[in-house]
């Protein structure tokens, strides 16, 4: 497989994703930016998408566009609306003039929300403490349900409206679609709580929603957990039968499998680190010295390796037959070819784009090339003030 790995060129080749054309099968993963302080598209964060554009991805992936006003993880963040299509329509058009294709991540935040900040209660498949905002979480009723399942259909248009290629439906992480997942997290005793189907029932209503409202205009992909990471979470084979379910439901053009919670243990997606000092850094006291005092039970530390979600992403390899992305530990040609030879239609990068946003180019030109990310995290604790990896200099 080695050889094959060194030898085979697919990586760059131009792919299908539903009714999208790639010039490759590398996908820019969403990373939440930091760029747009007011709620709206800025200079920086065209630029942001523009240079991985160019840097060679064949797709870069807008994150996050919040469905609903509620549904930002704060107000510092784009929702889809009908004045946020001028500023999208020209991040769009500068990555069509790089060659790339650009994806939306729509969703809703739920549980993750900061309510202070969006001034309306972060809403839960059940009323419970957040450990993020220290307040107690509203249940969303079945209103607010058929109501954001609409606004993610209405969100998918504004993304047509603004000129992406592709939107991909978050289901990860314990945002809200993720939390009902979760039985951690959902409580409920109606037909959106207790068994795994009723449990999968919103997640999949917005996924119809949204194939109904745009057809084959464009792609559609979601990020759905393959493991939370937390006790009681949701875990491996309730998901993969999820993805089963989602796969007979015929409403996505490809799935991309990830992990973790942004709730209660966000490192376990990402790997590596645990940059406490830097996370505190960017907090007021007390939250400064209680995030020393307790942050090693949240910000828990896992070890990075190659592909490290390779393992589990075959299960679902082996058992679906859509196409699949896949996400982790992917820097190098090596790693993406095993992909490729796994099964795997398209690999999707984060980090190692923070880096070195031409990284394609680069593996591209040279297959010895290897990312110059560490997976020091120390990323993570910039994303409210402009994501950057912290090793690269500012040229200003």
């Amino acid at each position: 497989m080695d050889q094959i790995a060194r030898t085979s060129p697919i990586i760059f080749e131009r792919a299908k994703l539903g009714p999208l054309e790639l010039r490759n099968r590398t996908i820019k993963a969403a990373t939440f930016e930091g760029r747009a302080p007011r709620g709206v598209v800025t200079d920086e964060l065209i630029e942001f998408h523009r240079e991985v554009a160019a840097g060679g991805v064949g797709m870069t992936t807008v994150a996050y566009l919040a469905s609903s006003p509620e549904g930002r993880t704060d107000r510092h963040q784009i929702h889809l609306r009908s004045d946020a299509v001028a500023g999208l329509r020209k991040l769009t058009d500068a990555v069509h003039a790089e060659g790339a294709a650009v994806a939306a991540q729509i969703g809703h935040a739920g549980p993750v929300a900061n309510a202070a900040s969006n001034r309306a209660p972060a809403l839960a498949p059940s009323a419970q403490l957040s450990p993020l905002s220290m307040r107690i979480t509203r249940k969303a009723s079945a209103k607010d349900l058929r109501r954001i399942v609409a606004d993610h259909a209405r969100g998918a248009r504004f993304a047509i409206d603004s000129g992406f290629d592709s939107v991909e439906v978050h289901l990860g992480h314990n945002y809200l679609a993720s939390s009902f997942l979760s039985p951690a997290i959902n409580k409920r005793t109606d037909s959106y709580g207790g068994s795994l189907e009723n449990r999968a029932r919103f997640a999949r209503e917005i996924l119809r929603a949204v194939r109904d409202e745009v057809g084959s205009e464009i792609a559609v992909t979601a990020k759905l957990n393959m493991d939370d990471g937390v006790r009681g979470g949701l875990w491996l084979d309730e998901s993969l039968q999820v993805a089963k379910w989602i796969e007979d439901d015929a409403a996505l053009d490809a799935l991309e499998l990830t992990c973790g919670s942004s709730l209660k243990n966000p490192l376990y997606l990402f790997r590596g680190d645990a940059p406490l000092d830097d996370f505190a850094a960017t907090m007021p006291q007390p939250q400064r010295a209680g995030l020393h005092a307790v942050g090693r039970h949240f910000f828990k530390e896992y070890p990075y390796s190659p592909l490290y979600l390779l393992d589990s992403a075959r299960q679902f390899r082996a058992e679906l037959e859509m196409p699949l992305i896949l996400l982790g530990g992917i820097g190098d040609y090596d790693s993406m070819s095993t992909a490729m030879d796994e099964g795997f239609e398209f690999v999707a990068m984060a980090r190692a784009l923070l880096r070195e946003p031409n990284l394609v180019r680069r593996i591209e030109a040279d297959h010895e090339r290897r990312s110059l990310c560490i997976h020091c995290n120390r990323c993570m604790p910039t994303i409210y003030s402009g994501t950057r990896c912290v090793l690269v200099a500012d040229p200003a």
